[in-house]
């Protein structure tokens, strides 16, 4: 806790100077005249760089705002968070702010800018085990960190722009397998790919790019989960749709699908890349604080609308037919390319007529 007694300028300026997401600081300065708990959450979100909103139906019409913020903060390398204006948080507001804190383990300092702690923050204080400093030189030192004055990085990707990235990948995002997911205990082997080519791994340049663009795009921790593991198995929203949280082992990093069908390639392993972990972290985070251990780990039968949102807004798209093929207007992300050519490829085979035996 820090006492600015005088309101002074320093601290804020300071605070805000060292918010740094890349090294692992988060600076939230909430958003006046707001005593939601929901909206605290919203402006945390947004201070991780991501909209506050999160797209869908929840029950009660409750957006799972708190929810996303703690399975970012678990997954995200965010070791320190820093709320300004903490004299005017309501004593709920400082109690999500502390769950956060024993939720993730990240240290958590609140700015109070008056000369004494106000009733609500005491009391929501009460339970907790904090330090209190006054001096600004020692905030500085041990709870604001260095102030980030180096330029960004010139290789930095820049977040979703006009640019798309077109992603083989995708192209069976929406195939029309319905595979289910097995409800006894299954641990499938590693994926062999016997009737399907793998996936190309994505450069270390293009797979910074698409994760900083997944970041960008959405806060909801399952959509972007979900195309994360679609650009790396290959794998149709059907199949994504069979994980759940046991399915992803963090120790082993590989997500487990299931096809008992063998509609492709039967049950599988997939290898987790390192850049798609953090969106199955915290995906599996949320999915448990949400949902609980049996239910969808990425995607659910009704996200398909939500899932090519989130893939659009990300910039992110399966190769696309040429101006003469298009079904849509110019413009229009076409997502059934592929299986369109694939119908068209089995109407052009000849039926073979089976000759009648001599006798």
């Amino acid at each position: 806790m820090v006492l600015d007694r005088h309101d002074d300028t320093l601290h804020t300026h300071t605070a805000l100077a060292a918010h740094h997401p890349s090294s692992g600081r988060i600076t939230l300065h909430p958003g006046p005249g707001t005593t939601s708990e929901t909206g605290l959450a919203h402006d945390l979100l947004a201070a991780l760089g991501k909209p506050p909103l999160l797209p869908g139906r929840f029950p009660a019409g409750r957006q799972p705002a708190w929810e996303a913020a703690n399975a970012w903060m678990t997954a995200l390398p965010v070791t320190r968070l820093t709320v300004l204006r903490a004299h005017r948080l309501t004593a709920r507001r400082t109690m999500r702010l502390l769950e956060l804190h024993a939720l993730t383990g990240i240290h958590l300092t609140l700015v109070c800018h008056r000369p004494h702690l106000p009733a609500a923050l005491h009391q929501a204080l009460q339970t907790a085990d904090y330090s209190l400093t006054t001096d600004f030189d020692a905030a500085r030192r041990h709870y604001y960190g260095t102030p980030v004055t180096e330029p960004p990085l010139a290789d930095e990707p820049a977040g979703p722009t006009g640019r798309w990235l077109t992603l083989p990948a995708l192209d069976r995002l929406i195939s029309y397998d319905s595979p289910r997911p097995c409800t006894d205990p299954c641990t499938p082997p590693p994926i062999a790919w016997r009737h399907r080519p793998p996936p190309a791994p994505l450069t270390a340049h293009t797979a910074q790019q698409v994760a900083h663009r997944l970041h960008a795009a959405t806060a909801h921790p399952r959509l972007a989960a979900a195309v994360a593991a679609a650009l790396f198995t290959g794998a149709s929203l059907q199949q994504l749709a069979t994980a759940r949280p046991r399915d992803y082992d963090t120790a082993a990093a590989t997500l487990a699908l299931h096809d008992r069908a063998r509609y492709t390639d039967g049950c599988a392993a997939h290898p987790v890349p390192p850049w798609a972990g953090v969106f199955l972290r915290a995906s599996a985070c949320f999915t448990r604080l949400t949902s609980g251990e049996d239910q969808e780990l990425l995607v659910g039968p009704g996200d398909r609308g939500h899932l090519l949102r989130v893939a659009e807004t990300a910039r992110l798209r399966p190769p696309q037919p040429p101006a003469a093929r298009r079904k849509g207007p110019v413009g229009r992300v076409e997502w059934d390319w592929r299986e369109r050519k694939e119908a068209e490829r089995y109407e052009a085979v000849p039926t073979s007529r089976v000759r009648p035996s001599r006798r």
